[in-house]
């Protein structure tokens, strides 16, 4: 089955192409307001460090994901989903009246409210999509799911520096609210039969640990999840020399700009080929795919020239995400429904909670250490992380579902 036909069929789905979106719109607003935010509290107060917090301030909910995940096993999940984007959308009204220095506090209030519901949704997103996605073109939704997001972050900021200069920040919280309240509407039009929830036995601590045993006693899921976080913290690792990579090269730190948009281009491309690549090499492998290919990109970062430090950004977009869609598409597979909200959400922390490592460490290394080695020596990490899964990797048929070995 070749790419194009998948998505075609995909998109011919009623519920799937709803899903899709749904995700467009909600991640078009929120594209724009992350851009906007850190603008924001650097024109009101002066300070990089407060704007740069407003990124933490969306990522630190992650830290609670498996409690969160746990909300979303109780409950339907298509009615939460639609209150979530209701409700995200009325959390954006008080934005209105951050206009000082001093009220700057009610953004950062919303942002991390905004990061918490961001948590429980992605939860509550995928375990639905296993009720309204043929289970054989789980990975194909997944790579599209990534193809709109990344594709929104291409476009979104430009959309949300137009308005935020027109109408300032207001302006683009309602314009974020909007995509949630039509998003919402997308959502209450799915199909989707799901089973009455179980009655939750046990105390919470138990149901929350839960998420977590199911996913570390997996023997096929434990090493993806141990690679998607090795790899995510070694790539924020090599993201925060971007800017000593740009000075080596003689460019200011706006060209970043560039490095980015090339980096977003290889990700939406790569969520095209994702579903047929699963099908061809099994989780473990395309991940290990995935991860090669971004280690190889970030070591030769180092090469002070400008057409290789593009064609490396556009390696990594292809490669990174590559970890991320197998990981999500093999609990999809393997967790059962009635946990899946909560085994989502714990793998999204064991995933993403180590950017903020990853950044920090960055961040304290680049100005003790030669940009050039730290990347070599990087990159040399990500390759051993994909030399490792691909070693571990069960045979082809054994690590993908009954239906990918014996392809129609």
């Amino acid at each position: 089955m070749t790419s194009s036909w998948t998505v075609v069929r995909l998109l011919r789905d009623r519920d799937a192409g709803l899903f899709l979106a749904a995700v467009l719109v909600s991640g078009f607003g929120s594209s724009a307001l992350w851009l906007v935010s850190g603008v924001w509290v650097k024109d009101l107060t002066g300070s990089d460090g407060l704007a740069a917090l407003c990124t933490a301030a969306l990522w630190t909910p992650t830290l609670l994901g498996p409690f969160l995940g746990t909300l979303a096993d109780r409950v339907r999940r298509r009615p939460l989903l639609v209150r979530l984007n209701l409700a995200l959308a009325v959390l954006l009204i008080p934005l209105w009246t951050v206009g000082s220095a001093g009220s700057v506090w009610i953004l950062f209030t919303v942002l991390v409210l905004y990061g918490a519901a961001g948590v429980l949704g992605d939860a509550a997103d995928s375990a639905l999509v296993t009720a309204a996605v043929d289970p054989d073109l789980l990975g194909d939704f997944n790579g599209l799911r990534t193809t709109a997001r990344e594709g929104m972050k291409l476009v979104a900021p430009l959309t949300g520096a137009a308005l935020y200069t027109a109408y300032g920040g207001p302006g683009v919280a309602m314009l974020d609210a909007g995509t949630f309240v039509l998003a919402a509407a997308l959502c209450a039009l799915l199909r989707v039969r799901e089973q009455r929830p179980r009655p939750a036995t046990g105390n919470r601590r138990g149901r929350t640990a839960e998420g977590v045993r199911l996913l570390w006693s997996h023997h096929a899921l434990r090493p993806l999840l141990r690679a998607g976080g090795a790899t995510m913290c070694l790539a924020s690792v090599g993201s925060s020399l971007n800017y000593a990579v740009v000075d080596a090269l003689g460019h200011s730190p706006a060209w970043t700009g560039v490095m980015y948009a090339v980096q977003g281009a290889g990700s939406v491309a790569v969520g095209l080929v994702a579903g047929p690549a699963l099908r061809r090499l099994g989780e473990r492998r395309f991940a290990a795919f995935g991860i090669a290919l971004t280690g190889a990109a970030v070591a030769a970062r180092a090469l002070p020239y400008d057409a290789v430090v593009l064609a490396c950004s556009a390696a990594t977009g292809l490669g990174l995400p590559c970890v991320l869609i197998a990981a999500h598409t093999a609990v999809q597979r393997e967790i059962p429904a009635a946990a899946l909200g909560r085994a989502t959400a714990t793998a999204d922390t064991l995933m993403f909670t180590p950017n903020a490592a990853g950044l920090a460490a960055g961040a304290g290394l680049v100005e003790l250490v030669d940009h050039r080695l730290l990347l070599a020596v990087l990159g040399g990490a990500l390759l051993a992380t994909a030399g490792s899964l691909a070693q571990r990797s069960a045979p082809r048929t054994d690590a993908r579902s009954p239906s990918d070995a014996s392809p129609a």
